[in-house]
């Protein structure tokens, strides 16, 4: 199993995501947003060339792998109203570059949804399908995340999604079902269970995001909360995958002093985020060795 985490969840520099995941000893890191010296951030297949290659040095340097890409491709800022020539770009960078560091797994979506919306459009699978497949030609894989997407509306679709793209495999994040609605069913929708997500995909999970969320429906927003102290079902989701073999890549994305695409969470510094970091994933390390033990 490989212990990570999305760097950006440990603080907007690339010291501070080093420095992290070097506290906890882990030797592989997800590379998402990243500021590197001199560069303004970005994500890290949008950063200049200059940036990027400064940054592979420094993380080679300090003995870290880049497990997985967290890419913008396709993701919840974007619709099908946007250019596809926005995400072939975005696929045309990412490729080198994961190819030069050895990077095999890729984060993608599948568009923000229209709220009305509980069918997906043939076009999203046409994108979908084609992103797959340039990332699989180049002998790499990409893994959808159940999200604010298209792909992650429901269980079901998740499937749907898997069945029309070939080769595409699943990122399953806990606690994205907390918030989002289950469009399976009839509106007004509830909120989707992580459980019943889980064991719709579990078949095709290559890679599991870890965060933990409380719904709150009197402020309609969630908590987001330590490993295991959430509804996110998190305890029982990784039980029922190392007991089922999983042996692939566990990355944390804590989200409790900033969230990623709240434009309104910003943190003063990077040292309380990177301190945060630091102890969910050893809450982390703790709640597997005790599902070990």
């Amino acid at each position: 199993m490989n212990f990570m985490g999305i760097g950006d969840e440990a603080g907007s520099s690339l010291d501070s995501q080093i420095r992290a995941a070097q506290e906890l000893g882990w030797k592989h890191i997800e590379m998402r947003g990243v500021e590197v010296p001199g560069f303004p951030k970005a994500n890290f297949h949008d950063i200049p060339d200059a940036a990027f290659d400064l940054a592979c040095a420094k993380l080679q340097e300090n003995g870290l792998n880049v497990y997985c890409f967290g890419s913008t491709i396709m993701n919840w800022a974007k619709s099908i109203e946007t250019p596809f020539e926005v995400t072939v770009a975005e696929v045309r960078r990412a490729i080198p570059r994961m190819q030069r560091l050895g990077t095999k797994f890729v984060r993608i979506m599948s568009f923000k949804p229209k709220d009305s919306d509980a069918i997906t459009p043939p076009v999203v699978f046409e994108r979908v399908r084609e992103v797959v497949k340039m990332f699989t030609d180049a002998g790499l894989t990409p893994v959808h995340e159940n999200c604010m997407n298209y792909g992650g509306m429901s269980s079901a679709h998740a499937l749907e999604m898997l069945e029309h793209c070939p080769g595409m495999k699943w990122v399953f994040d806990t606690a994205n079902p907390i918030f989002n609605a289950d469009r399976r069913l009839p509106a007004p929708w509830p909120k989707q269970n992580a459980w019943e997500f889980w064991t719709t995909v579990r078949d095709h999970v290559a890679h599991i995001h870890v965060k933990d969320a409380t719904w709150i429906p009197a402020k309609n927003d969630a908590d987001y909360n330590w490993p295991g102290e959430g509804q996110g079902q998190v305890q029982r989701i990784l039980a029922d995958a190392l007991g089922r073999g999983y042996n692939a890549g566990i990355s944390i994305e804590p989200h409790m002093v900033v969230v990623f695409h709240d434009a309104n969470a910003k943190a003063t510094s990077d040292e309380p985020v990177r301190q945060n970091f630091v102890e969910y994933g050893h809450r982390l390390e703790r709640l597997i060795a005790g599902i070990k033990s």
